[in-house]
């Protein structure tokens, strides 16, 4: 296991983290952990060198904060820099912030978080907590111990990422980043930045929920495979991610033991290790995947709200995963709830106001028709 600088702080972790929103579960039940099996997983990451365990007020339907503070009794909090998110979606006023504070340490049986996150930070949110006193809290609940390190999570556009970064002095933030996902949201441009002022920065999603492992175009397989038959396409997929200096950890969520294993295992990548030829390869897997994209959609949200309730860039997003993934089956399954809740790409009336505003300047009217004829059964 290899371990970075977490910033500017004095703290190094482990370039893997456990990620814990993805634990086993019994009766496909989200909110009915497994737990003996949970437990077993955490404490061999930790036995065999991770020492970031991450998770959150909503994971697992509220169970996860409960499992990882079940996981690291018998000396394993000690070991460890835990990491939990403050569900800023429930502040209504500024007690609020200390009401779940407490109730978090209560679940996780400790006495203070070390690594502590406003989470799924956006512009709307971030509007809202400035305004209900965040900083008091977050100056407060430093001082007193609560917390020791201060970051945020982030889904949003470069922009208002920049914005939050330079509104405070953060010890951290996280934001999804993957080799398809290299200018989504904060993407390339936002860890550098962060980091250039001295932030840690973790990345969540480096295998694009898993998609990135799971059934990637027969193409993108035979590029890897010819690249090195040793590695895996979730190998891969990490390794540009630790490529980058500025990573300080990847977060990982691990649903079985063989992922642990194999993630632990292949936790020695060292920044800038790839090669010219690796780094190649992995740019003709993003072509074909470009090559593969139905809409050029950054999901910037400009097009929002449609005046007729279609949820556009989520039924671009859909129809892309059908295509990139080859997961039309399960697209069309999350159609149906679209269809139902009348916000499907049926509903436009071609009023063209998205069009006027869309930064991509796509021909949203004619896309969205392309889109529902695939997605409808």
């Amino acid at each position: 296991m290899l371990y970075r600088k977490f910033g500017r702080k004095d703290i190094k972790v482990s370039e893997l983290g456990f990620g814990c929103m993805r634990l086993p579960v019994l009766n496909d039940d989200y909110g009915q952990i497994n737990e003996n099996e949970s437990i077993k997983m955490v404490r061999y990451a930790i036995d065999n060198g991770v020492n970031y365990v991450d998770t959150a007020y909503p994971y697992h339907k509220g169970m996860s904060e409960l499992l990882v503070g079940k996981a690291l009794k018998d000396g394993y909090r000690e070991k460890v820099y835990l990491a939990t998110k403050s569900p800023v979606w429930l502040m209504n006023e500024r007690k609020d912030f200390d009401k779940y504070l407490a109730e978090q340490l209560e679940k996780l049986q400790t006495d203070h978080i070390d690594m502590y996150l406003l989470h799924a930070l956006g512009k709307d949110r971030w509007q809202k907590i400035k305004t209900l006193g965040v900083f008091d809290f977050i100056e407060k609940a430093k001082a007193d111990g609560r917390i020791r390190n201060i970051g945020f999570s982030f889904h949003d556009e470069f922009k208002v990422f920049k914005d939050i970064v330079d509104s405070y002095n953060w010890d951290f933030c996280q934001i999804q980043f993957n080799y398809l996902d290299e200018h989504f949201q904060a993407g390339l441009g936002g860890l550098k930045y962060a980091s250039s002022k001295g932030m840690a920065v973790i990345v969540m999603e480096p295998i694009k929920g898993g998609k990135l492992a799971g059934k990637l175009p027969k193409e993108a397989v035979e590029i890897l495979k010819d690249a090195n038959p040793k590695i895996t396409p979730a190998e891969w997929a990490l390794r540009w991610v630790w490529n980058h200096p500025e990573v300080s950890l990847l977060l990982s969520g691990m649903s079985n033991m063989d992922q642990v294993v194999e993630n632990v295992r292949v936790a020695n990548i060292k920044p800038n290790s790839l090669t010219s030829d690796e780094m190649n390869s992995i740019k003709e897997v993003k072509h074909v995947f470009e090559q593969r994209l139905k809409v050029d959609c950054t999901a910037c949200n400009y097009c929002m709200p449609c005046p007729n309730g279609v949820h556009i860039p989520d039924v671009f997003r859909l129809y892309n995963d059908a295509s990139l993934f080859d997961e039309f089956d399960n697209s069309k399954r999350e159609y149906k709830n679209f269809i139902s809740g009348k916000f499907d790409a049926s509903q436009c009336i071609e009023c063209g106001d998205c069009e006027k505003v869309c930064p991509q300047h796509l021909p949203i009217r004619r896309l969205l028709k392309e889109a529902d004829s695939a997605l409808r059964e």
